[in-house]
């Protein structure tokens, strides 16, 4: 039964990827997720989505501090906003492809195909963002008594560190 399924999802998803390389059609796979937008005609190496698409896709949104999704966001250089938004008509376009390489997100594109996959950033890939707590240690003050970083969880902390090498 479980082979079922997978055989007529796979064909599903080759179908929805071949009606998207005849149109303007891509699948963007993101977080695992595949998504059908609507792209701009271009060179096959660049990716624009309307705004609306990258918020259905990604979940990211263009907000006047940079592109942001939930706590995470990321300023736009402002000497290169062009490379990432666009404005045609009403439409506002946003350059993924571009956004993927400024935040040095891998990305693989199937020309023949029409989709896009997004891995994970290389924060996620080393676990930065799950692990935003800094690990705990013992180091003896000047008297030298000795201190935990556990102690202080919970307070405004500054540490200082000094490295010669």
């Amino acid at each position: 039964m479980l082979k079922y399924f997978c055989s007529v999802a796979i064909v599903i998803i080759s179908a929805a990827a071949a009606y998207a390389a005849d149109s303007n059609i891509r699948v963007v796979i993101y977080d695992g997720t595949a998504t059908e937008v609507t792209a701009l005609p271009g060179p096959p190496s660049v990716l624009w989505i309307t705004a609306g698409d990258l918020t259905r896709a990604t979940r990211f949104m263009i907000k006047p501090q940079g592109v942001c999704r939930d706590q995470l966001c990321f300023p736009i250089p402002k000497t290169r906003k062009a490379e990432f938004i666009s404005k045609k008509g009403s439409v506002t376009w946003f350059n993924l492809s571009e956004f993927a390489r400024l935040i040095k997100q891998p990305s693989a594109f199937d020309q023949k195909n029409g989709v896009w996959y997004f891995g994970a950033r290389t924060e996620e890939q080393n676990g930065y963002i799950a692990s935003l707590i800094a690990p705990d240690f013992t180091l003896p003050d000047l008297n030298g008594k000795p201190h935990s970083l556990a102690d202080f969880r919970g307070k405004k902390l500054l540490l200082v560190t000094w490295a010669s090498w």
